[in-house]
């Protein structure tokens, strides 16, 4: 019998929740920060939320093992994959006579399904790769430095996830210059990293309750990594 715990589908439904949102409403807006010791820069808005995903991917890999939080990517796959599909077809639909604003529909969703299916690609093989090295590192290091798992998983599946979503994304959209494309993922990649350490702290309390609250602490020595499997372990 499955064990049963308290707070796995409450972080579930919080990992689904930052990645629709941060999917869908931040990443067409660019902003633009002047930062103490790193200067001016330029990133979408929603790379400030994405990162805690990545967050929810290690406290799920550290707690209860790789198997679960594959599927709980799996789970955020499907209600992004939803949002994308209901997005394109509401901004799709014959807007009526009398309503004036479809074109500043458009401009805030209508590449939204290109931003989401580029958002798919780039989350799916970015968590899994997040998740993998989380789950190798806590063996190899049994079970110590926590801060060293997570900042350096999050390093290779930040880097991959933003590598691959902003030219899928935005390239030739007009919405991002394509000359600035490369400017965008070096400032992305170094925003999410900074997030990551931010948190490191209070992961550090979340993940010692969660262990303490579901008495689990596991250790993926005998997981099948294959991403596409959705057995318990």
């Amino acid at each position: 019998m499955r064990k049963q715990y308290k707070y796995f589908a409450f972080i579930m439904a919080a990992f689904v929740t930052v990645l629709v949102c941060s999917n869908l409403i931040g990443p067409a807006k660019v902003t633009q920060i002047d930062a103490p010791l790193l200067g001016v820069l330029t990133f979408g808005a929603g790379v400030l939320f994405f990162p805690i995903s990545f967050i929810f991917g290690d406290i799920l890999t550290e707690v209860y093992g790789y198997a679960a939080s594959r599927r709980v990517i799996w789970a955020g796959f499907a209600g992004l994959a939803f949002a994308s599909f209901m997005a394109w077809m509401v901004v799709a639909l014959p807007p009526a006579p009398f309503w004036n604003n479809q074109h500043e529909y458009e401009v805030a969703f209508g590449s939204t399904w290109r931003i989401s299916l580029a958002g798919l690609v780039a989350f799916a093989v970015g968590e899994f790769v997040n998740s993998f090295i989380m789950a190798k590192m806590k063996i190899l290091s049994s079970g110590k430095y926590l801060w060293q798992r997570t900042i350096t998983s999050t390093i290779f599946g930040e880097t991959i996830d933003t590598v691959m979503f902003v030219p899928l994304a935005f390239w030739n959209t007009g919405i991002i210059p394509n000359d600035k494309i490369p400017l965008i993922i070096g400032a992305q990649i170094v925003a999410k990293i900074l997030v990551e350490v931010a948190f490191t702290p209070f992961m550090y309390k979340i993940v010692a309750f969660l262990k303490r609250a579901e008495n689990e602490d596991y250790y993926d020595t005998k997981t099948d990594f294959n991403p596409f499997k959705l057995e318990p372990r």
